[in-house]
């Protein structure tokens, strides 16, 4: 994917085991830049082994219930979304965990990283593709409408901080 200039360029695709070292770089990255975002903190994360990092990664470097995609420019990880099945609808798969790195957010790459989870999706046999944004995050907000999310009215509360609450997001696959 290149950005506007069509300088850049970022490979789209499922993680791979030999991702690991990378990914937990990115996953820093993520929880310096957008803590409520994710359901861990930073020195949760950092703190944590890479030989765990590693196991997580190998297990959704394969299979049907749980991916992670990425955008690789070779040099680094700038993009993020994992998906895994819904608990109790086995139709729909749950985006989580999206991220875009700020210097190449605007730049078409959170388009690319859904179509990489709807395609897996679909392949799935899922349909439905779902997720959940901090109320009044209007950034995240309009970015997920202009790849085609729509507000379902649903709110719930924030899984790590009560005082907060998600809307929830959807779209087909």
């Amino acid at each position: 994917m290149a950005d506007q200039a069509g300088l850049r360029r970022a490979d789209i695709r499922r993680v791979r085991a030999t991702d690991a070292g990378r990914m937990r770089a990115l996953r820093l990255e993520m929880l310096a830049d957008a803590p409520l975002a994710f359901l861990e903190t930073l020195a949760e994360a950092a703190a944590r082994p890479h030989a765990e990092y590693a196991d997580r990664i190998a297990q959704v470097s394969t299979g049907t219930t749980n991916a992670q995609f990425i955008a690789d420019t070779g040099d680094r990880l700038v993009g993020h979304i994992g998906g895994i099945v819904h608990p109790a609808e086995p139709g729909v798969t749950v985006l989580y965990a999206i991220y875009i790195t700020p210097a190449w957010r605007g730049s078409g790459l959170l388009a690319d990283l859904v179509a990489a989870a709807a395609a897996w999706s679909r392949r799935c046999q899922r349909d439905e593709l779902m997720l959940e944004v901090v109320v009044g995050n209007e950034r995240a907000y309009r970015a997920y409408q202009r790849v085609g999310f729509v507000d379902t009215g649903v709110r719930v509360p924030h899984p790590t901080v009560p005082a907060l609450r998600e809307l929830q997001m959807r779209r087909s696959a």
